[in-house]
């Protein structure tokens, strides 16, 4: 039997992922994550070190399956969707999310940032889930440093008579005993951080460090300096947003009110945002919903083919909306991340569909209105009511969505043109490789076993890569 199981793991690639076993019937048995699907495959085949009912699972395996992601974080979000859909009979420990652990804020006067492990509740905002307790903690180190956002509970909060030793290190406001004039905006910035969106807080606080530089305020250019290193650390992590969005109890009854309140019927909505850093790789996306949720099988992804407009976010707006308008799916709302320019350039591109503006506002936390499709503005919407936080999770998964496609291009592109100075790589065997692969990293850490396991690239490319990457002198 060991012999057998080894033949059925033989080609797992070293990559992160998720792996399935089914039974000879093709029933699914098992669904797990890995780091390294090889290598935790591997640990399947000597029976006797595992637990009592994964030893019976074990028994019944007849073929085992694998899918590649970017990161871990991506197979731990991946492994989760598969339990909740598929319902495999060995996971029952994951059905209900329970062990996973995550963020929150909470909806008060100063949110707090805390960690948990439990049910969503529209009481929090929440982000995750992380692959381990030291990813999230490390993830909530850094938002105390960039956002100095409180921890504590409210009855700490409320009984402190001066601020506590994370204030006097940098890590807290101090909402407890200091007046706040911009708390807001910090919980703010932390949701942009959580969701992402840490490109450009590094640009501006690059720009911040070198303007307290010229000005010889070395202490707050050294401030800024450990803000950018934080975040730089932390983004290189893939921090996630949790895609199911639990906070959506009920997607009928929510696209039924946005019927009601913009007088349309829906059968699909499109929702699109751009991504690019200070120009370079620019990439869109439309994500998809109706009234079952998300439809996955509408989404897109955008390269932006008029590079004259790269950088531009309108210009590149009016392009992939144009794209996805032409050719499908149909489309009855379109909704876009963005004031009136982008509402503006939507509705040019597509003026038989209602376009729906939704506009971050002055503020920045929250404060999001709405350009309606007539055109004016609307501010009246309870922020915690469920068409509110549905709004809000569509354009947010919509963000998601293209900024994981902005950081996957940025690599591959990156990848490619280290690959390109390997002579004899071309387009067909850099395209074996990240098929293979499923990531430039993996490439660039895999050892020639794995590189001689790629179909038709042969020992002698591998060889050449390996060395490549892994040679002493390059």
């Amino acid at each position: 039997m060991n012999i057998q199981f080894t033949d059925l793991i033989e080609n797992a690639p070293r990559s992160p992922g998720v792996y399935k076993m089914y039974d000879q019937d093709g029933v699914l048995l098992y669904v797990g994550k890995a780091k390294n699907l090889y290598n935790r495959l591997k640990q399947y085949i000597d029976i006797s070190k595992l637990e009592p009912h994964k030893q019976v699972m074990r028994t019944l395996v007849a073929r085992v399956d694998w899918e590649i992601v970017p990161t871990e974080s991506d197979a731990l979000i991946r492994e989760q969707e598969l339990i909740k859909t598929q319902k495999p009979k060995y996971n029952i420990m994951l059905t209900d999310g329970k062990m996973y652990p995550m963020i929150a804020l909470t909806k008060s006067e100063y949110p707090r940032l805390m960690k948990f492990r439990g049910r969503v509740t529209q009481r929090r905002d929440v982000f995750g889930p992380y692959p381990s307790v030291s990813a999230l903690n490390e993830t909530i180190k850094t938002i105390q440093k960039v956002c100095g956002l409180r921890t504590c509970t409210d009855t700490f909060m409320r009984n402190r008579a001066r601020p506590c030793l994370l204030h006097q290190i940098g890590r807290c406001s101090a909402p407890c005993t200091v007046a706040q004039t911009d708390y807001n905006e910090r919980v703010a910035l932390a949701r942009r951080i959580l969701t992402g969106d840490s490109e450009p807080i590094i640009h501006d606080l690059q720009k911040q460090m070198q303007k307290y530089s010229n000005e010889t305020d070395f202490e707050n250019a050294a401030i800024c300096r450990d803000k950018i290193a934080a975040l730089t650390h932390t983004s290189n992590r893939g921090i996630q947003r949790n895609r199911v969005h639990s906070t959506i109890s009920n997607w009928d009854k929510n696209v039924d009110a946005l019927e009601k309140w913009l007088g349309i019927k829906i059968e699909t909505a499109g929702v699109f945002d751009n991504s690019h850093l200070f120009g370079t790789n620019p990439v869109g996306a439309m994500i998809t919903f109706g009234h079952n949720g998300f439809d996955k099988s509408g989404y897109r992804h955008f390269k932006l083919n008029d590079k004259k407009r790269s950088g531009n976010d309108i210009a590149m707006m009016e392009e992939f909306v144009s794209r996805a308008v032409t050719r499908g799916p149909k489309l009855d709302l379109i909704i876009v991340d963005g004031g009136p320019a982008q509402w503006n350039i939507a509705h040019r591109v597509a003026p038989n569909i209602a376009i729906l503006g939704v506009t971050k506002g002055v503020v920045r936390n929250g404060d999001e209105h709405f350009i309606m499709p007539d055109g004016t503005e609307y501010h009246d919407m309870p922020k915690d009511s469920p068409l509110f936080l549905m709004l809000r999770a569509v354009r947010d998964e919509a963000h998601r969505f293209v900024i994981t496609y902005h950081r996957t291009t940025r690599a591959k592109k990156m990848t490619a043109s280290v690959l390109d100075e390997i002579d004899g790589i071309g387009p067909k065997r850099k395209h074996l490789l990240l098929a293979h692969f499923g990531s430039p990293r993996a490439i660039m850490n895999a050892d020639i076993d794995a590189l001689r396991r790629v179909p038709e690239l042969g020992d002698s490319f591998a060889k050449k890569i390996y060395d490549y990457f892994h040679s002493d002198v390059l």
